[in-house]
């Protein structure tokens, strides 16, 4: 059992068992059960656009349960679930390798001197703050770091005791149910502990409290999180509360820092934001114009998802790039855009383009399919191509065009492949093909 905060921003006792998040996973996963035969990097984006626009409440059990069962391999993430469970000696084990990497370095250095601090380690905190201030001279942390240093200079010689910690969570509870009574004195309190030297789960938790209230101050103070007045870590945390909620004020937010920012992380986030409220104007806007590549990408896989294979389309007849190309033909597989798909294989002068969608068509089960494969195989000089068609139809498990073309074919290599695709199959059609061939 659990200290957690309800869907209603109630601190209370939550239940986070197996069954509890389970069946509620499982929920979701009937929902996309017809795209788990798709490429993966297709199916990906529709998979969190469902997780994504779940209700704050799943949020909050799902990022629990990451945090509580170990889900999430990254050094940085697991120091921080090192901190939720008072487990200083292995934070400063994590955060030490997350230090020596590129990604949230920062952050790791700022992380491992409070859990230095936690120890009584002073001196070996300072020289880690120290660190941070040298190699990250621009980071968002040095607020927060400044911060730590008086409270390290307060505390030398005495380790910090869970004891103290312990307090901390009762003073998050009071401050929580006085959010119900009075918000004008508790939004104060919660900002004061987001700018404190509270663990990465109570921040959180503060955070959380404050975006689920309705008080203009303490929507304010979400506000100025998302604009990054404080560290990257809770940046983040504030787009996502404010991405699940659909709302123009919300948008209007999210596009301003997205205009603001140069870090991806965050544009990356807001990006997940605008899926998960079915922004499509806003992604579309990103899929044709954003100029990073990587989030340009992750905008179009967002708008397949989001079912935008006419816009896709036309994209893809303008786009000289073949790597992009590539990207909006995954993006139409996961609209689920068999027509679309079809017609550029038919149509692509690009050979790994053209191979790509007839491979997508594999997962198509329609008598059009079926005989828009037929006509290609006839139609194509080219034994590659030939080759992928026939894989392709069987993906389709209707064995006769394929026992068709292997009575007729006289390329070797091309009766072989045929064979392949017939020797996977479970049908009687296929297995009399292929004892009438062992007869021989």
């Amino acid at each position: 059992m659990l200290v957690g905060l309800s869907a209603l921003g109630m601190a209370q006792k939550v239940e986070i068992e197996g069954p509890d998040v389970k069946a509620m996973v499982d929920l979701e996963m009937q929902k996309i059960g017809p795209m788990m035969k798709m490429d993966m990097t297709a199916m990906l984006p529709r998979m969190e656009m469902q997780m994504g626009a779940m209700a704050p409440r799943m949020n909050l059990l799902l990022q629990t349960k990451m945090r509580t069962r170990g889900w999430g391999g990254s050094a940085y993430d697991r120091g921080a679930r090192a901190l939720d469970r008072r487990e200083y000696d292995e934070a400063v084990k994590y955060f030490t390798e997350a230090a020596g990497g590129t990604e949230r370095a920062d952050g790791a250095l700022y992380w491992k001197a409070y859990a230095l601090g936690k120890l009584g380690r002073t001196a070996e905190a300072t020289a880690a703050l120290d660190q941070l201030a040298k190699a990250h001279p621009q980071s968002g942390w040095l607020n927060d770091s400044k911060a730590l240093r008086v409270e390290l200079a307060q505390a030398s010689g005495r380790p910090v005791t869970p004891e103290e910690a312990a307090d901390d969570e009762i003073k998050l509870m009071a401050i929580n149910s006085l959010m119900q009574s009075d918000p004008e004195r508790s939004v104060p309190l919660l900002e004061k502990l987001l700018q404190t030297k509270s663990s990465p789960q109570l921040r959180e938790r503060a955070l959380f409290v404050l975006s689920q209230s309705n008080s203009a101050k303490a929507r304010e103070a979400v506000v100025r999180v998302a604009k990054g007045s404080l560290n990257p870590d809770l940046q983040l945390l504030a787009l996502r509360n404010l991405g699940v909620v659909k709302s123009g004020e919300n948008q209007q937010l999210l596009s301003e820092v997205y205009s603001s920012t140069s870090d991806a992380a965050v544009k990356k986030q807001i990006l997940q934001g605008y899926m998960a409220t079915g922004a499509r104007e806003r992604v579309l806007a990103l899929a044709k114009s954003e100029p990073n590549l990587a989030l340009r990408k992750e905008a179009i896989r967002y708008l397949g998802a989001m079912g935008g294979a006419n816009e896709l389309a036309a994209m893809y007849a303008a786009e000289q790039s073949v790597d992009l190309r590539a990207e909006m033909l995954n993006g139409m597989m996961a609209a689920n855009s068999t027509a679309k798909i079809l017609e550029i294989a038919r149509t692509e002068k690009d050979a790994k383009l053209r191979e790509r969608a007839i491979g997508m068509l594999a997962h198509s089960k329609s008598p059009e399919t079926l005989t828009a494969l037929v006509e290609m195989y006839s139609a194509s000089p080219e034994v590659e191509t030939k080759k992928r068609i026939l894989r392709a139809l069987g993906g389709q498990r209707s064995p006769q065009p394929l026992i068709d073309i292997a009575r007729k074919e006289t390329n070797v290599e091309l009766k072989r492949t045929a064979v392949e695709m017939l020797s996977m199959m479970k049908s009687k059609e296929a297995t009399d093909f292929l004892v009438e061939l062992l007869n021989k």
